[in-house]
Parts: structure tokens; C-alpha cells; sequence
């Protein structure tokens, strides 16, 4: 049996009919060095409100700006890292910058990390 990390049903489907397709190798060096890289981004209050933001759809700095409420400036630096690092996707509409979403693994990773702190912050039973 390979061990493979899966934080959602994702590839259940696909899986199913190709154990191997999907992954076909467990984390090796580079995996848990990729993925710390990419938790460090994480580590970081307004990328995680501007990836948890994204993950509702497109959007422009202006509407990132108001929605993680950090100077404009700020939104934008952080942006520039998460692009750089190729987490989320920009193009150009006009003269604004439209962001596009992280990828599915992205978005529930963000979306598990605030479950974690929802059940932590309301005092919820953690799932087993």
C-alpha cells in the first residue's frame, strides 16, 4: 500500500480506477520541501485572507484590498508573492489586474486551516 497524502476525496474517482495515476510515488525530499514552502506562504495572515478570498472567484486589488483589509500597497506585494510562487493567476482587464483563483488543492487546504481555527476558536470537537 503506497502512502499518499490526500487531504480531500479529490481523486477518489480517478483513483478507483488507477491507484497509480494520480500519485504515483509517495513524498519524497522534494515533496516535504515544496510543501513547506508553500506552508510558509500560507503563514501569513492577509495571504491566507487573500487566497481564502480568491477561492470565491476573480477578483481585482481594489476588492482584495477591502476584503483583507490591509493597505492597498501591502495587498499588493503579497499578491506578487503568491503569483511569483504560482498560486494564483493574474491577467490583465484594461488597466486592472484581475486574480484568479488557487487550484482545488489550494482552496481546501485554505479552507481546512480555518476550519482548524474555527474548531480551536469556538471550542468544537475536532474530527477524527
Amino acid at each position: 500500500m503506497s502512502a499518499r497524502m490526500h487531504l480531500s476525496p479529490a481523486h477518489d474517482a480517478q483513483d478507483a480506477q488507477d491507484p497509480q495515476a494520480a500519485h504515483p510515488r509517495g513524498p519524497g525530499a522534494e515533496h516535504f520541501a515544496h510543501a513547506a514552502e508553500v506552508l510558509g506562504l500560507l503563514a501569513d495572515r492577509t495571504r491566507l485572507a487573500l487566497l481564502h478570498t480568491l477561492g470565491q472567484g476573480e477578483a481585482d486589488v481594489m476588492t482584495l484590498t477591502a476584503a483583507c483589509g490591509a493597505a492597498r500597497p501591502a495587498v499588493s506585494q503579497h499578491l506578487a508573492k503568491l503569483r511569483l510562487a504560482g498560486l494564483v493567476s493574474v491577467r490583465k482587464e484594461g488597466r486592472r489586474m484581475i486574480y484568479g483563483p488557487p487550484d482545488g488543492h489550494l482552496r481546501r487546504v485554505v479552507d481546512e486551516v480555518l476550519n482548524l481555527a474555527d474548531h480551536h476558536l469556538s471550542g468544537a470537537e475536532t474530527h477524527n
